[in-house]
């Protein structure tokens, strides 16, 4: 409880507002969240404009952060130099910030998830069938995989069947149990440089030797493959990532027949291969294989959910037996309803219609957020990577300050992302992820990072 006097000749917001500061100087930790302005209101008599006032002193000298519908919490800001003879207590925890605007590149925003469908099938399918008293199938339930299948068949120019169907908990297990499955027979994998750091952290996590390729305008560059002593291939032939580029169809075939010759396997990573908005999606490489070449992986987690924890991978015929053999201790550890109510919602044609819309509403934010940086940005920049996905890479192509932009960024509190952090190559680019965003607040933040990138531009530019 603070002490506010009413008869004291010194301001009720500047007693509040001493109260407060010596409560987060010697008492609260960083990132504890402050009594809300009405509370404070109602339990000490204050009008909202006095307590406002308090917090706004207290904002203004860096004691507080702000976020809206949240509230106040304590800055992490070093104190020792306000430290007082009742300090007891130094926090050492680190609360992480909630920015004001985040372009996290493959987020998708709260609202465009079905929930009142995906209850309305929940409810029914634990009312119904669903026994608890049973393992799961290891594989993934064969209803969900029945599904996916069809779906990958009719939506993705696949061929495959659901007994080449694993159901896992994400992207990187997926890679997990194939590098396991795959380690008696291979020591070396090939991968796009820049590409995606979580596959080759996992590969070498089990001892494998990665061998860098790197990509020009028609993906992974196959001359350079070719010389490579890697029998296993990873690539991202639909929407290199983080690139942009497509794999042309003479050297999807061509890919194809180094595979066969050369007895080597095609992990196909399908990224964002529904979300395209200039040309009809590329039909899947895994579709054109007559070999039995190809590992095919997929998700839904651009599509309708990453917090399901949905992914799968589809086996080639002649690895569904090594699977068998040494998996057996593998359980999906996707739950049981999640399967069975995902499987409902694909087998009604929801998923589709889900897709259909997903689709027409990012097609919308990334034109507009296309059309802003050319208008606000202008000449001072370029597209590296746009027409597919949920995010717009950019680069300066005038002298820049990359410090002083992500230092403004910061202090304007944008969180900022950048191909290099997870591709794990030289080669970089700002990531804007449109996906998270309302197009009201894509014109609100690209207002605020228009006039950052003006101030870090060089005195020599334009």
């Amino acid at each position: 409880m603070y002490t506010i006097d009413q008869n004291s000749k010194t301001p009720l917001h500047i007693q509040l507002y001493t109260a407060l500061k010596d409560d987060i100087v010697n008492n609260l930790q960083v990132g504890e969240k402050l009594p809300s302005i009405r509370k404070l209101a109602t339990t000490y008599n204050l009008s909202k404009n006095t307590v406002e006032s308090a917090f706004r002193q207290l904002y203004v000298e860096g004691f507080v952060e702000s976020y809206p519908k949240s509230g106040y919490f304590v800055s992490d800001t070093n104190f020792k130099e306000f430290s007082t003879a009742n300090s007891t207590k130094t926090s050492t925890l680190k609360r992480q910030k909630n920015y004001l605007y985040d372009f996290f590149p493959a987020r998708l925003p709260k609202d465009s998830f079905p929930l009142k469908l995906w209850k309305r099938i929940y409810t029914k399918v634990i009312d119904e069938s669903l026994d608890f008293g049973a393992y799961p199938d290891g594989q993934g339930e064969e209803i969900l995989r029945e599904q996916i299948a069809k779906y990958l068949n009719d939506s993705r120019g696949a061929n495959c069947h659901k007994e080449q169907i694993i159901i896992t908990s994400g992207f990187g297990e997926s890679m997990q149990l194939l590098a396991k499955m795959l380690k008696t027979n291979h020591s070396q994998i090939a991968m796009e440089d820049p590409g995606y750091h979580i596959v080759s952290q996992v590969f070498q996590s089990y001892n494998y030797k990665i061998d860098k390729i790197d990509v020009d305008k028609n993906a992974i560059v196959l001359d350079q493959l070719e010389k490579s002593d890697a029998k296993l291939v990873y690539i991202t032939p639909s929407h290199q990532y983080p690139k942009g580029y497509s794999m042309p169809i003479a050297n999807r075939l061509r890919l194809l027949e180094w595979a066969k010759q050369r007895d080597a396997l095609i992990l196909e990573d399908d990224y964002d291969g529904e979300l395209t908005y200039y040309n009809r999606p590329i039909p899947s490489l895994q579709g054109l294989d007559r070999y039995d070449r190809v590992v095919y992986f997929g998700t839904f987690a651009k599509y309708l959910s990453p917090a399901i924890r949905v992914s799968y991978m589809v086996l080639p015929q002649h690895l569904i037996n090594t699977y068998k053999q040494h998996f057996d201790s593998h359980f999906c550890k996707v739950s049981l309803d999640t399967q069975i109510t995902l499987a409902n919602f694909m087998k009604d044609g929801h998923f589709e219609k889900h897709i259909r819309k997903i689709r027409t509403l990012h097609k919308k934010k990334h034109e507009l957020l296309k059309t802003l940086l050319e208008e606000k940005l202008g000449n001072t920049m370029k597209i590296e990577a746009q027409g597919a996905g949920l995010a717009i890479l950019i680069n300066p192509i005038v002298p820049f300050d990359w410090e002083k932009f992500k230092a403004l960024a910061e202090q304007k509190s944008i969180k900022l992302y950048f191909a290099k952090n997870v591709s794990g190559g030289s080669w970089d680019a700002l990531r804007l992820g449109f996906g998270g965003f309302s197009e009201k607040e894509l014109k609100e933040v690209m207002e605020i990072l228009a006039e950052i990138w003006r101030k870090a531009l060089l005195s020599s530019s334009p």
